[in-house]
Order: C-alpha cells, then structure tokens, then sequence
C-alpha cells in the first residue's frame, strides 16, 4: 500500500474546484428527489446515473488511451465492489426519497466511522486516535441534526422516528455499505487507474440497479417534466462530476477525495431550501456543521 502524499497548500482554482463538485454533488441529490417527487424511482434514477456516468468514463479511458491492466485480484473484488457501490448507491437515493435532502447525506457522512470498523474487522487495522476521538463527535453532532428526540419538531421521540427512521436506515446502511466498498478498494484495487476503477464499479452499479428495475416489473419513469428534468440533471451533475475529478485535479495537483468536496451536505442545505422549500431548525443546522466540521478535519489531518 503506497504511503499517502503529504497535505499540501491548495491554489485558489484547486479550491473553487472543489468546491464546484461538491456543489454537483449536492445538486444531484436535490435534482434527484424532484425526479422521486414526480414518479420516477430509485433504481430508475441509479441506472440512469451510473450509465451516464460509466459511458463519459468509458470515453475518457479511450480518448486518453489508459490501459486496462485488470490482475486476479482486481477481477476478483472489483465485482464485490461494485455490488456494495451499488447497493448503497440504492440506499442512498432511498434516504433522499423520504428525508430532507441535507439530513440524508449527514448521515451518510458518517463513513469514515464506518470505514474504520470495516478495516478493523476485514483487515485488522486499529482506528487511528483521531478517528477514536471524532466518532462521538460526529454521532452527537448527527443526533442534533436529526433532532433524535423530537424536541424541534414537536413530534417527541416516538412520532420524529415513526416519520423519519426508514429514511434515516438506509442512510446509515448507505454509509456502512461505501465504508466497507473504500476499504476493500483500498486494499485490494488501489493500483488500478481510478477511471478504470470507477468505470468498472459504475457498470456494475448500473447492472445492480437494472436488476432492481426487472424485479420490479420495469422502469418507474417520471410522470412530468420537472421529474424528467431532475433525472437528466442528476445523471448531467454526476458524470459530470467525475469527468473534473479525473481531467481537472490532477493538473491542479489535488486527489479526487480532498476532503472539502465533505461541504457536499451544506450545499445540498441550502439548494434544498431554494428549490424544494425544505427547512430544518437551527439546532439542526448546528448539529449539521458539526458533522461537516469534524468529517473534513478527519481528512485534513497529517498521517
């Protein structure tokens, strides 16, 4: 396992960078729950996404000439991988479909805590001091966000959790399923070429998904415009997103993982509000920057 570069000072443009697909990334949830709003569903809007996405990846590996250079063990875990990308990729967009938006990712965010249980267990790596010492950081921040006792919403304990506990499982699932897909493509898959590496995991994501959509009896598409144009703008953000993490950074000299794209939930935040209407209590919006806070200062510390 190569040994990670050190932290560097960011240019102004690698920063606004950064920023921009965070700011992607949390406008593709927003668009996606305007497609779930107006009939399309989960899976239709994953197979859409990662299609899109694995077709820009795929030009980007031709017009590029990248190899692909696949080992046993690539071809081994890389299947597994993209069934647990895809798995929580459904998930996710499920968490999306039935909380706020910026409630949704929050708890999603909770990955690094995930990422170090799974190393632990799958590898036998101990967490770091710092991971130790942000996990109830990040859960106490996480129970102000969701407002665990129905104290900002006036519905108690009992009525906050018969509203929002489904939406917030599949988020948590979401987030359990991603941390054990970054260890296992951290230790088994690393070396590959992350374009090859997410194309492949964008194609099986798809295959998860369109798997999905056969069990349940076809594609649920949107029923009016402003649906179609939230599953076309999702699909749009999202390979455009990772089409400047694979053109754009690495000339700027930054990883696509740069732990400010974690303000992804703030701008989803505020691009819910604008275009949803959808509002959270301000002790919500303190436990959400707590979480915000504490997940980038996990990926900014020196190892």
């Amino acid at each position: 396992m190569s040994t990670p570069a050190p932290i560097r000072a960011l240019s102004g443009t690698a920063f606004a960078t950064l920023l921009l697909i965070a700011l992607m990334m949390g406008a593709n949830h927003v668009a996606a729950r305007i497609a779930f709003n107006h009939g399309a569903d989960v899976a239709t809007a994953v197979v859409f996404r990662s299609g899109a996405t694995a077709l820009v990846l795929m030009v980007l590996i031709a017009v590029q000439g990248v190899p692909l250079a696949f080992t046993a063990r690539h071809k081994r875990f890389l299947p597994l991988i993209g069934l647990l990308i895809g798995l929580q990729s459904l998930c996710l967009y499920s968490a999306v479909a039935r909380l706020p938006v910026a409630l949704a990712l929050l708890a999603f965010n909770t990955f690094p805590l995930w990422t170090a249980l799974w190393d632990r267990v799958l590898y036998g790596r101990r967490p770091e001091r710092a991971v130790l010492i942000a996990m109830p950081i990040i859960l106490a921040g996480l129970a102000l966000a969701l407002d665990v006792l129905g104290a900002a919403s006036g519905l108690g304990a009992v009525g906050q959790w018969s509203r929002m506990g489904v939406g917030v499982g599949f988020a948590l699932s979401a987030a359990a399923l991603f941390g054990c897909a970054l260890v296992l493509t951290q230790h088994e898959a690393g070396a590959l070429d992350g374009r090859v590496r997410t194309a492949t995991t964008m194609v099986m994501a798809g295959l998860v998904a369109l798997c999905t959509v056969g069990v349940q009896g076809g594609f649920h598409l949107p029923q009016a415009a402003a649906g179609w144009w939230g599953l076309v703008t999702l699909s749009v953000l999202y390979g455009t997103a990772f089409t400047i993490m694979f053109t754009v950074l690495p000339k700027l000299g930054v990883g696509s993982n740069a732990a400010i794209m974690n303000v992804e939930p703030v701008f989803a935040l505020v691009l819910a509000w604008l275009v949803l209407g959808q509002t959270i209590a301000p002790v919500q919006v303190v436990g959400a920057l707590v979480v915000v806070a504490t997940v980038m200062t996990l990926g900014l510390r020196k190892r």
